[in-house]
């Protein structure tokens, strides 16, 4: 089973499925769905479309250099079949899986890292600012530190018929 990539948008596209388009020089262009083919045909460029891989690799949102792609280059070599090479090779997929998924997951946190700077000095401005929201001032902090409230210790004639 031969996968191939869309031209536009590099998702993979498995047989039977996708648009299949051959220009006059013989140049096969190949695409997952009719979005990327019209894009195709409007002559757009995928590295200013953002929903393309391209894009996001040009702009540095997903990880674009990383041993671990190399795993997924094409072989046009025949290997003979041999059982224990292909158990190695699956589990060795696997593992290649679980550490490309954690650098992906180390790649986007050190992308975010300086947002979440970003946004910590701002609302500390913020509050910096609005400061008189949350505080009561001096004024009214002083005033409620003097008025002391005296409470008779008696009890009176009135009070002991309420309370019954």
């Amino acid at each position: 089973m031969r996968l191939v990539k869309c031209w536009f948008c590099s998702s993979t596209i498995y047989p039977g499925h996708g648009i299949q388009f051959v220009r006059n020089d013989a140049k096969i262009f190949r695409f997952c769905r009719s979005k990327c083919h019209k894009n195709f045909k409007m002559k757009r460029n995928p590295r200013k479309v953002k929903w393309t891989k391209a894009y996001r690799a040009a702009h540095g949102k997903d990880m674009t250099q990383d041993k671990t792609f190399e795993f997924e280059k094409k072989r046009n070599r025949p290997e003979r079949y041999d059982r224990n090479v292909t158990e190695d090779t699956l589990k060795a997929i696997k593992k290649i899986d679980k550490i490309r998924s954690t650098r992906e997951a180390d790649h986007i946190h050190k992308r975010l890292k300086p947002n979440k700077q970003k946004t910590f000095k701002s609302e500390v401005r913020e509050i910096d600012q609005n400061i008189n929201l949350i505080k009561l001032p001096a004024s009214l902090q002083q005033d409620s530190e003097k008025v002391k409230v005296l409470v008779s210790k008696n009890k009176s004639v009135q009070n002991e018929a309420m309370e019954e």
